[in-house]
């Protein structure tokens, strides 16, 4: 050891290093604060949410089977597939279509989907996004990470019975009254029958929720934020959830199509438990025993991440989870008017209703022989 070394050693080299570490740590203790700061808060130091959000991803809810067991998507992969998105949309959204062609063909022109055979919209109107949901650094190939495998658990045997129940009603529209052949009842026998979103009373693909997923387009959410409430304006179909924050759940006879909302802070975490669900809750096939847990944290200025776990026991052998960023937007949230509730579930009762005189017309000339 040389002088130089021994120096280090002496009690006042000793001292000068000790107040050096200890400034150290100080400096790097009022560091923490400060990097959590960068999010948003309230006068009273609390997260602040408020703000308007864009939710559309290229990301599924379920992890595709060729996916296998990735849970992640290497970034290269997950830009090269953006940009294949982009360039589809692009060249659609820019297709020149003949204002003269013709009507889809009675019966409906075979196209698949939600559109009843008659045609859907086209790219123009459609805006489910572009980009892959970024989550900790990473692209994950589905929201949901719990199970491991992607993939929402298994259905227990009383949701296959009833999806068997109502998938005799999903059949091509042939304009014939199918119906009254099998004397059951018929898909358009009155309103209540029909699907939420086409009577305007909770957007399709659980858009309002809980729990929220992407949807074919209107991703956007307001969020309004006090000390002691959270609201939610869903751009489809303008619903607006409420969330009492240090609240309680409503009598059990209480059920809402939203379900009751309470929340509670862990740490800089908004944790938002829903139950009292309807009998038809937004999230498909969901019973009123629904209940969903919901986790709001800012990650930064711009960005939420929305983190919740499902269970119904009717439903779902287990519980599962999902997550996906929320991006802030500058875009504004207009009224979603949903005229399809004003008119065109009339033209669908209507149309059941010709087609069910069209069957009887048949079965009174079979029965007088001509």
């Amino acid at each position: 050891m040389d002088s130089g070394d021994a120096n280090l050693y002496s009690p006042r080299i000793r001292g000068t290093r000790m107040k050096t570490l200890l400034l150290a740590g100080v400096a790097s203790l009022l560091a923490v604060p400060l990097m959590a700061d960068e999010i948003p808060r309230t006068a009273t130091g609390k997260p602040n949410f408020s703000g308007t959000y864009d939710v559309k991803t290229i990301t599924p809810l379920e992890r595709a089977r060729q996916s296998g067991d990735s849970a992640v998507i290497k970034p290269e992969d997950a830009e090269n597939y953006s940009n294949a998105v982009k360039a589809g949309n692009k060249a659609n959204d820019n297709r020149v279509l003949d204002p003269n062609r013709a009507a889809p063909p009675e019966g409906g022109d075979g196209s698949p989907g939600a559109a009843g055979n008659v045609g859907g919209y086209n790219r123009f109107w459609i805006d489910n996004g572009e980009e892959f949901t970024k989550v900790d650094g990473e692209y994950p190939t589905s929201i949901v990470y719990d199970p491991p495998n992607g993939r929402r658990p298994g259905w227990t045997q009383k949701a296959i019975a009833r999806f068997g129940e109502l998938r005799n009603y999903w059949r091509p529209n042939t304009g014939r009254a199918w119906w009254l052949d099998e004397d059951i009842p018929g898909p358009s026998d009155h309103p209540e029958f029909l699907t939420l979103s086409d009577r305007c009373l909770l957007g399709f693909s659980s858009t309002g929720g809980p729990p929220m997923l992407p949807a074919l387009y209107n991703n956007i959410k307001r969020v309004v934020q006090s000390e002691n409430t959270l609201m939610i304006l869903i751009e489809m179909v303008h619903d607006a959830r409420i969330v009492r924050i240090g609240g309680e759940h409503a009598p059990d006879d209480v059920r809402k199509w939203l379900g009751d909302s309470v929340g509670w802070w862990e740490g800089d975490t908004l944790v938002v438990d829903t139950t009292n669900f309807n009998d038809t809750p937004a999230l498909g096939m969901a019973t009123r025993d629904l209940h969903v847990v919901e986790r709001f944290t800012m990650t930064d200025d711009d960005n939420m991440l929305y983190d919740f776990t499902v269970s119904d026991p009717n439903v779902w052998k287990d519980k599962w989870s999902g997550k996906y960023n929320w991006p802030k937007t500058e875009s504004q949230l207009y009224e979603y008017a949903c005229h399809e509730g004003n008119y065109s579930m009339q033209g669908m009762l209507k149309g059941a209703r010709e087609a069910e005189k069209a069957w009887y017309a048949e079965q009174t000339q079979t029965e007088s022989g001509e």
